[in-house]
């Protein structure tokens, strides 16, 4: 985040005839199963809000959601139900517990090919083949038709009920970082660019859900259409290095981001001189792809932000911008830690056909690394539960900072 794009995005962003004081924006980042945690905290935040005012039917607490791989997922869930107003908020949480690995992806290998990993390999080869990934992430379309109205998600944003949505992928096809977005006919936007990232107005589709969410080497690349030609995309974890950036060249005063970063990580993986399994590399490669830059950027917007509210009033008022207050929240506990007291969880063919090909061990030295790669995967209820009770315990921790973030006038 860079005081360029902090006052250029204001100047390019129309002035928005609505009745929202302030614009409050959503960002979620991304990291498969993680992002239940996120869930969680938003869960707890309903609850506040609730308590914060009993008497009276709370309304959708965002104006703007932008989301990154699974986290798109989430804030379009989300916005599809932002007319039930803060009630949408522990639905999510719902919905989450309705899944299974198996509403996710599938991976069709018999029984017989686990044995060793000669056969897993050959048959994960057959599967690549098959469906251009080492995973069927097929049933995740259906999944996501079935539970975002895409249809309502128009509506609310026709309504005024939200002034946008963004979703982030990244094209293998150039290189570039894309930011989807749709928005209402009472917030009109325009695509902006800088050297690696572009923005483009597009109906939000399952396509580009499937796009955001497609985990490189296990999920295939989705086609989708920009700038008049088809390029194919992938996870938008990948190379975005400003999270918060559409939320604020879409107008956000206040943006709340919820990451799954983990800063625990380093201290579950054991100190080993052996070489390090296909289970350390492929939870490395993980972390390397969903490497959470948010709370850099977070911290860069902060600073930003206080330096222009430390320029001469009569220089403030000049700009054509005002400072973005940023609250984040992460997880306070190591997830790894966690997935490995779940991996049994796993799907068997997942779980046996990992281990078969040693990418999968909780026997050696380097089990942090096994279970990372795990918990992206693990889409499964006694991991899914712990991490949203991890979002909103994290939550209710930061109560007094979410409820003078969202709601001040209620604070003595």
């Amino acid at each position: 985040m860079s005081l360029d794009t902090l006052i250029t995005s204001s100047l390019l962003t129309p002035a928005k005839p609505t009745a929202h004081r302030e614009t409050t924006a959503l960002v979620l980042m991304g990291g498969g199963a993680r992002t239940a945690y996120q869930a969680g905290v938003l869960k707890a935040l309903a609850a506040m809000l609730r308590r914060a005012a009993p008497d009276k039917r709370q309304a959708f607490p965002f104006q703007l959601m932008v989301g990154t791989s699974a986290g798109a997922l989430n804030v379009t869930y989300l916005a599809s139900q932002a007319d039930k107003g803060v009630d949408a908020l522990p639905n999510l949480a719902e919905f989450w517990q309705t899944l299974r690995s198996e509403r996710v992806y599938q991976l069709d290998t018999p029984t017989w090919a686990r044995t060793s990993k000669l056969i897993a390999g050959w048959a994960l080869s057959r599967q690549v083949k098959q469906h251009r990934a080492l995973l069927d992430n097929t049933p995740l379309v259906n999944t996501l038709h079935n539970a975002i109205d895409l249809t309502q998600l128009e509506t609310n944003l026709n309504k005024g009920v939200l002034d946008g949505v963004a979703v982030t992928a990244s094209s293998y096809s150039t290189g570039v970082h894309w930011t989807f977005c749709q928005t209402g006919a009472s917030h009109p936007g325009e695509p902006w660019g800088r050297p690696d990232r572009r923005a483009d107005m597009q109906p939000i589709t399952i396509e580009h859900l499937m796009a955001s969410a497609a985990i490189p080497f296990l999920f295939r690349a989705v086609p989708l259409w920009v700038n008049g030609r088809k390029e194919f995309f992938g996870d938008g974890s990948m190379r975005q290095s400003s999270p918060l950036s559409p939320a604020i060249h879409l107008g956000a005063h206040k943006i709340l981001a919820i990451g799954v970063g983990q800063p625990q990580r380093a201290g579950l993986v054991r100190q080993s001189e052996d070489e390090p399994t296909a289970g350390t590399i492929a939870g490395h490669a993980m972390a390397s792809v969903f490497n959470d830059t948010l709370q850099t950027d977070v911290e860069q917007a902060q600073r930003v932000s206080r330096t222009l509210q430390s320029l001469p009033p009569r220089l403030t008022e000049a700009l054509p911008y005002q400072p973005v207050e940023v609250l984040s929240i992460q997880p306070s506990e190591s997830m790894d830690e966690l997935a490995l007291r779940h991996v049994g969880t796993l799907p068997a063919s997942t779980r046996d056909m990992l281990v078969g090909l040693g990418a999968l061990s909780t026997t050696r030295g380097t089990v942090g690394s096994a279970a990372a790669l795990a918990s992206y995967l693990l889409f499964e209820p006694p991991f899914v539960r712990a991490l949203i009770s991890m979002g909103e315990f994290d939550a209710n921790v930061r109560r007094d900072e979410l409820l003078a973030f969202f709601c001040p006038d209620t604070l003595g």
